[in-house]
């Protein structure tokens, strides 16, 4: 499936740079200056969260400007996203 290529990819590039705690992933958000974020990895099976990981492969592919996995929403959106998924 594409969406666990991209994350496997996203992981080893991640592993380069700072490494997130044990059960969560290291993110990029933003449409211009992307601020990094660390997530829960059970938002990954969310089907909002899910929406956002197509985006970015639309958007980028494979290939993530971060070295990591790149979000291409407003970070706005995002936090009101994580906080909708740390309510349910």
């Amino acid at each position: 499936m594409a969406i666990h290529k991209m994350l496997r990819r996203s992981l080893s590039a991640e592993k380069r740079s700072t490494e997130a705690p044990k059960g969560h992933l290291a993110i990029y958000v933003g449409e211009n200056n992307n601020k990094r974020f660390v997530i829960p990895l059970s938002y990954l099976n969310h089907p909002l969260f899910q929406e956002l990981l197509c985006q970015a492969e639309q958007e980028f592919g494979f290939h993530h400007p971060m070295g990591g996995l790149t979000i291409p929403c407003s970070e706005e959106s995002f936090i009101d996203l994580t906080s909708h998924l740390s309510r349910a």
